[in-house]
């Protein structure tokens, strides 16, 4: 089998290293946006420390792989000057106009599954190298545990494990292709694995956050191995049973994370870019990589050196694992997977949109709403953005203000009936006060049938609610009890966009009550949307 490759572009370092001391360079200090994957946000500390030394005012944006693909599909107009997504495949997707240059690895990471280690105990899995991806699949049917990962096409590491899948269950071939995608076998059996993710998110990052903080909630998640020892040292300090991690036998993938950058012919900004490269992949930056949990230098290679307090043998983190990591296939079969998850494998959705329509939406607001609601009911912008329904979705369109509207249920992907969901969201019109807490509880009512029938988990359900004020709150207290007593208004998220002056506090109250996540939307109410619709 083979061992994971030493990091390309050591020689890169020496080189930049003897070119530019940043310190002693004149003029005016140098600044570089860097958009990176979540799963790099515990490297930030390391990278502002060097910019602070050097005077290059270096800032990190967190977005999820994908949409690191679609901000290069914009070219020389994208507002970064260096990208930094989880695996190459993103880059060379999006990088139509191969403007990125200078690309080299700096870390690598497998996507694991982290499983409670007591469950891991009682499946019999402690210590096995033998995992498969079918025993996984199994052990999830039978509800040996609840499963979580990313949606594979808002986020690597979930993109990953499906990529995974798609080769452990079509036979492990040299290369997925075309044909592999048309098996009605492998699609079936891709599609009964995904039915058994109860939790979806857009964020590799965030399902780790939202792990460690409800445990409770979790029981595994699909993840980069990074992150399953980051969850686990919190965990630990939290007196809490830490994951034990199942590299599968057949389907792992790794993500390589290569930093690359995006030329605008400034020379000062490239100068910059190769001398923060340089000094990652430098020994001591390495190192310290190494130290938080990252595959770096020789690590994995070799574990003689490794600080078992976080390359943690009793979490099953392997370093003398042989790691044979999947081929990577063509970019037409990569585009072909995504939208078969998508339109046709993913577990689906069950979402209920309660659409602010009080007064205060009334002009640009409610514009911006209705034009973010067709990225998801315009079938050609919903396929661009990968947010195409499946023929098994159910969309829930509830307006409201100090009341809440009739709401209206459309089923599938049918052009017509989004056609006629999205000709309601036009006709909506901004009027009268604010009242969220009063529309939840209608949201709760609509997904109460489902939930008598035991249907509801059948799907990924979610409520969406899109507000730019703060709500009146004599409903509160009652909404609050409602979900507690209903049997599963906790157990669906409460995802929040927030607007205008939308009151921020009253919303993370209403995401952290059902381990929902609050979007900002500034200047871009789509790509909040967008962001949201990657948690179910």
């Amino acid at each position: 089998m083979r061992r994971l490759s030493i990091l390309a572009g050591i020689a890169l370092v020496a080189i930049a290293a003897a070119v530019w001391t940043l310190a002693d360079r004149g003029g005016p200090p140098v600044s570089l946006q860097i958009v990176a994957g979540s799963e790099n946000q515990a490297l930030e500390p390391i990278i502002l420390d060097w910019g602070a030394r050097n005077r290059v005012d270096v800032a990190v944006t967190y977005q999820g792989s994908v949409d690191i693909s679609r901000i290069l599909g914009k070219g020389d107009d994208g507002a970064f000057d260096a990208v930094w997504p989880a695996n190459s495949i993103w880059i060379e997707l999006g990088d139509s106009q191969r403007l990125v240059k200078h690309r080299q690895s700096i870390l690598r990471s497998p996507v694991v599954l982290g499983l409670r280690r007591s469950i891991a105990e009682d499946l019999g899995w402690i210590g096995r190298e033998d995992i498969t991806i079918q025993m996984i699949q199994q052990a999830a049917r039978d509800r040996r545990f609840r499963l979580s990962m990313t949606s594979a096409t808002q986020s690597n590491s979930g993109a990953s494990a499906y990529f995974g899948f798609l080769y452990a269950l079509s036979g492990d071939p040299d290369v997925l292709t075309l044909d592999d995608l048309g098996d009605p076998a492998t699609l079936d059996a891709v599609r009964d694995l995904l039915a058994q993710v109860d939790r979806s998110s857009g964020s590799s990052g965030w399902l780790k956050d939202s792990l460690v903080a409800n445990p409770q909630a979790f029981d595994a998640m699909f993840n980069y191995e990074a992150l399953v020892i980051e969850a686990n040292r919190e965990l630990v300090r939290a007196g809490r049973e830490p994951l034990y991690a199942i590299y599968p036998a057949n389907g792992l993938a790794v993500a390589d994370s290569p930093l690359g950058y995006v030329d605008k012919g400034d020379p000062a900004k490239e100068e910059a870019f190769l001398a923060l490269q340089a000094h990652l992949l430098s020994p001591e930056v390495q190192n310290e990589l190494v130290a938080l949990g990252r595959r770096a230098g020789l690590i994995g290679l070799s574990a003689d050196k490794a600080d078992v307090t976080v390359w943690n043998p009793d979490w099953g983190i392997d370093l003398g694992r042989d790691i044979a990591p999947i081929p990577t296939p063509g970019a037409e079969v990569i585009g072909e997977a995504l939208r078969l998850y998508q339109s046709e494998l993913r577990k689906p959705s069950l979402t209920v949109w309660v659409l602010d329509v009080s007064g205060s939406m009334a002009g640009e607001p409610i514009a911006q709403l209705k034009d973010a609601m067709a990225l998801l009911l315009d079938p050609e912008q919903a396929a661009v953005n990968l947010l195409q329904p499946s023929s098994r979705d159910v969309t829930i369109l509830l307006p409201f203000n100090h009341r809440s509207s009739e709401a209206t249920t459309f089923i599938g992907a049918d052009p017509d009936d989004l056609a006629k969901a999205l000709d309601e969201v036009r006709k909506l019109e901004a009027d009268g006060g604010t009242d969220l807490y009063r529309a939840l509880w209608s949201a709760l009512e609509e997904l109460q049938p489902y939930y008598e029938r035991g249907t509801l988990f059948d799907y990924l359900p979610a409520i969406v609610a899109m507000t730019d004020g703060a709500s009146e709150t004599v409903n509160r207290d009652l909404l609050f009890k409602r979900m507690k007593e209903s049997g599963f208004g906790l157990d669906v998220p409460v995802h929040a966009i927030a607007f205008g002056q939308a009151d921020e506090a009253q919303l993370r109250e209403l995401n952290q009550a059902t381990i929902g996540r609050l979007f900002t939307a500034g200047d871009d109410l789509a790509g909040a949307l967008r962001s949201a619709k990657g948690y179910n």
